[in-house]
């Protein structure tokens, strides 16, 4: 007897190697699967600019390092004597202008520069709710804890993701798109699965490569005990069962003792001896 539904993965993916240059970027749970490869020695570069969760801040930042546009003081919000760059995470605050834009632009160069040798991007949307600053009219990353009235909130449709993202597929070397499976309970259970649903199928509206993460939590996790304490988030059980998967999809025999090898090495490197006093 089957107790749980296991999710079909694709078939005949092309491989992902130790030899591929990878740019991932997206919501925190990217995050959590790039370090997985990161350890595993895979040529990763995961979330420079910091995590970004829905797809028209990932848009507007890939375009942008694209054609090479810096950021300048149009770019800020000054608030209480304290400059913020609403793009990406509330990081990206400083009393000095002139400092958070160095700092800005220098991971943003080095962010355009990893982006246009990547021999693959990996995608990853969260939500489909946006904030747009009433000011400047401009979409944001993060809201920087400003005053909520400051924004304006939308749920995008599946046009304006596809219109924005189908330019961007043409111009990438090859692109796999997931949706997080951590819910955003800040939109009720109800609005999180009404933008997952719209994620879903601007994804599939692009006719693009998908690996369904989304779905190994959500239908074959199907239990709490793999989610973490927040009820939100995915386990670390059940994200290296993810990564396991994905493993499978993507990797072939030979990397996969590859990654095995390289992980082992990471836990050596990490191993700290344990000093007994002899006095």
């Amino acid at each position: 007897m089957e107790f749980r539904t296991p999710v079909q993965l694709p078939v005949d993916a092309m491989e992902i190697n130790h030899g591929h240059r990878i740019m991932m970027l997206g919501s925190c749970f990217t995050g959590n699967i790039g370090s997985r490869m990161l350890r595993d020695g895979f040529n990763a570069c995961v979330n420079p600019m910091g995590a970004l969760y829905n797809p028209v801040s990932i848009a507007r930042v890939i375009t942008r390092a694209l054609d090479r546009q810096p950021f300048t003081r149009h770019d800020l919000v000054e608030r209480d004597a304290i400059f913020h760059c609403l793009a990406f995470e509330s990081s990206r605050q400083h009393r000095d202008a002139d400092i958070l834009l160095r700092d800005l632009n220098d991971d943003f160069t080095a962010f355009a520069d990893s982006l246009a040798k990547a021999d693959v991007w990996i995608i990853t949307f969260g939500t489909a709710w946006i904030f747009t600053h009433n000011n400047s009219g401009q979409p944001v990353g993060n809201c920087h804890k400003l005053r909520a009235d400051e924004f304006t909130r939308t749920r995008l449709s599946v046009k304006d993701i596809t219109d924005l993202w189908r330019p961007l597929s043409e111009k990438a070397p090859r692109i796999i798109f997931t949706v997080s499976p951590i819910r955003h309970t800040a939109d009720g259970m109800h609005g999180n699965m009404l933008s997952k649903a719209v994620l879903h199928l601007a994804i599939d509206e692009l006719g693009a490569e998908y690996f369904p993460a989304f779905e190994i939590v959500n239908d074959e996790l199907r239990d709490y005990r793999f989610y973490a304490a927040d009820m939100k988030h995915p386990s670390e059980v059940a994200v290296d069962y993810i990564y396991e998967q994905f493993g499978k999809t993507y990797f072939t025999t030979q990397t996969l003792e590859r990654a095995r090898e390289e992980r082992r090495r990471a836990a050596r490197l990490n191993h700290r001896p344990i000093l007994v006093s002899n006095g």
